[in-house]
């Protein structure tokens, strides 16, 4: 009985690999070095260090990423003001409708006359707003592509 136990293998733990990696090499790195290593290592976006040291070695591609953090907050910025002007537009329907309801007709066209001044300005606004957004984008953000 304690034979057949013997001959029995335990089928517990990790699966063994096809072919493990079992040649290892050292390299040593000054100061500098490291550095740089470290930030390529960091641009590759890669999560394991032996990885990206292998694709180095044998040349594969290896992906850099780099993140324009004033294009992000730039990006931010250009999205809350957009939500805001949507904002203002759905305001300006909503008080169009409510002039009309609530005053007479010369009244309403009185302060509408008004918030048509105030309309062309935000157009005078939101045309400047492109023209720095083009002018943006082609300084800083046609650099990088």
């Amino acid at each position: 009985m304690e034979d057949n136990r013997r001959n029995r293998t335990n089928k517990v733990g990790r699966k063994p690999k096809k072919d493990p990696a079992i040649h290892r090499y050292s390299i040593s790195l000054n100061d500098m070095e490291n550095a740089q290593f470290l930030t390529l290592f960091e641009q590759s976006g890669m999560k394991v260090m032996a990885h990206f040291i292998t694709a180095c070695i044998f040349q594969k591609t290896v992906k850099t990423v780099k993140i324009d953090m004033d294009a992000v907050d730039f990006h931010t910025r250009l999205t809350n003001f957009y939500s805001q002007f949507r904002a203002v537009g759905v305001n300006y329907n909503q008080i169009v409708k409510i002039l009309y309801r609530n005053f007479s007709e010369k009244k309403a066209s009185a302060y509408l006359f008004k918030l048509e001044k105030q309309t062309a300005e935000m157009a005078d606004l939101c045309r400047k707003v492109i023209e720095l957004t083009q002018e943006f984008e082609k300084e800083h953000l046609q650099k990088h592509r």
